[in-house]
């Protein structure tokens, strides 16, 4: 178990930040060796971080007001990361993208294109940084 602590922090270190979560593909094998893949953030964790937010609706309504809102620039950002893991490659980035709105829309956040103007318009900047956003 320590090995793998020690391989693992090693390795994500390089790609991620230390406060990012992961999804790690752990195989043991009977001889005690171990093989594990890291995997990308969750997409819901980069939704999130996107639209600068640290917690999800409590209301997962499609039709309730949006807590928060990311631009398809931020939507194919967030595609391209999660395309790498090796269970997407073959899917095409407009299927990626769209589970991505998919999963924004169930944490609270809304994608447009510009921001409306309203009267409780947000002056701080969402990332789309790839490193920015944990990856």
């Amino acid at each position: 178990m320590a090995q793998f602590c020690k391989e693992f922090n090693e390795r994500s270190e390089k790609l991620y930040n230390k406060d990012t979560p992961l999804g790690v593909r752990l195989t043991a094998l009977s001889d005690r060796t171990f093989q594990f893949d890291i995997r990308s953030p969750p997409t819901s964790f980069l939704v999130l971080r996107a639209a600068g937010l640290t917690k999800g609706t409590s209301n997962p309504n499609p039709e309730a007001e949006a807590i928060g809102h990311i631009t398809p620039e931020q939507v194919y950002e967030i595609a391209r990361i999660k395309q790498k893991d090796d269970m997407r490659w073959h899917i095409p980035l407009d299927g990626i993208a769209r589970s991505v709105i998919g999963t924004a829309r169930s944490v609270g956040v809304a994608v447009r294109e510009h921001e409306e103007d309203t009267e409780e318009k947000v002056d701080e900047e969402v990332e789309t940084d790839p490193e920015k956003l944990g990856y």
